[in-house]
């Protein structure tokens, strides 16, 4: 594996145009609707809790969150049809209430000096999208797409390429913040064989945390997580890839 990046090319005017265009004519996609409101606090498996205003201050956070992903969704469906991507589990893009909630309170207890804002400021999934590519075309796709969120003046805050590694998780995951609405996203750029690997490998991954779970089958789950990955083909130059380079000033927003 090299230093070196895979730079991202330059998008034209005309083409982040005609891809907003598009997206637009296409919709952000019917609203997602709200859970109904907690009256007092949450309890989960394993003794998760949140208390009455905590659990309000997540059920705010749900709502900001869901009026946020309709913006979102524009400019990540204007970077797949720019780059030819395949938008996968579109229908899964914002996490659950419950989801988040054990999220939250797991993060809660396990860091007590936290408080619920703190958590929730730093949530980076509650959107988020999957791009996939066949192999020949993933390289130049990741490059395309992930300059034309920048373009939109979505900011970069997270680039995590494990295509070069030599066991574990293949893939490339990306953090972003909306310009709008200042609201963390998530885009994971897959090809077929590395979005297989993960929805296989993540069944596995679940029984090996669990507390029953012995050392003896940890070890055993953690090497057919490995065998899985190793069988992933990495597309030419994916382990290169670099995050896009901001530019000066993003292109004007179209209206939403």
């Amino acid at each position: 594996m090299t230093n070196s990046t895979t730079s991202a090319p330059t998008i034209g005017r005309g083409l982040l145009t005609a891809a907003l265009a598009t997206a637009l004519a296409l919709g952000a996609g019917p609203a997602v609707a709200a859970a109904p409101g907690d009256a007092g606090g949450w309890k989960g498996e394993g003794g998760l809790t949140l208390n009455a205003a905590d659990n309000a201050k997540v059920d705010t956070y749900v709502d900001r969150t869901k009026e946020a992903e309709r913006s979102i969704t524009v400019d990540v469906r204007a970077a797949a049809l720019a780059s030819g991507a395949e938008l996968v589990g579109f229908e899964h893009r914002l996490k659950s209430p419950d989801s988040l909630k054990r999220k939250v309170a797991t993060s809660l207890k396990e860091h007590p000096e936290q408080n619920v804002q703190g958590v929730l400021a730093r949530l980076s999934d509650a959107v988020r999208y999957t791009l996939q590519w066949q192999d020949a075309a993933y390289t130049d796709g990741v490059a395309t797409a992930s300059a034309v969120l920048s373009a939109w003046g979505n900011d970069n805050t997270k680039w995590s390429n494990t295509w070069g590694r030599s066991s574990g998780y293949k893939g490339l995951n990306t953090g972003w913040r909306a310009p709008r609405s200042g609201q963390l996203f998530e885009v994971q750029f897959h090809t077929p064989a590395s979005k297989h690997a993960q929805e296989v490998t993540h069944l596995l991954y679940e029984e090996q945390r669990l507390p029953s779970t012995t050392p003896a089958r940890k070890k055993e789950l953690q090497a057919r997580q490995d065998a899985m990955f190793a069988a992933v083909p990495v597309p030419q130059g994916a382990d290169r890839l670099g995050p896009p380079v901001s530019p000066a000033a993003p292109l004007p927003a179209l209206t939403h």
